[in-house]
């Protein structure tokens, strides 16, 4: 009887492993994405330092690299409209008028 069980239950197994490991290969596309754009923040510092980069292209670099990092970094990507509110606050108050 375990044996069938197994039988049957090896391709759910299947998936979630595959899911598993797509969601480790994401995590870890993630924090490559964010040491890299901390290695392009200390470069665009040293550029700053030495005097190859104006303060104004510093700032507009810097402020497109801190905006790339806090979209990384966001825990809820994605759920949080430009009006500050969440979509998940909104779609409960939408089901209770309902």
């Amino acid at each position: 009887m375990v044996l069938v069980d197994d039988v049957l239950m090896f391709p759910i197994r299947s998936v979630l492993w595959i899911f598993r490991e797509i969601h480790n290969a994401a995590q870890e596309e993630l924090a490559n994405e964010s040491e890299s754009i901390t290695a392009e923040l200390s470069g665009l510092y040293m550029m700053l330092e030495t005097g190859k980069i104006s303060e104004e292209e510093f700032a507009a670099e810097e402020k497109t690299l801190l905006d790339r990092l806090d979209r990384i970094q966001k825990p809820d990507r994605g759920l949080e409209r430009e009006d500050g509110r969440e979509q998940k606050q909104d779609q409960r108050e939408e089901r209770s008028v309902a």
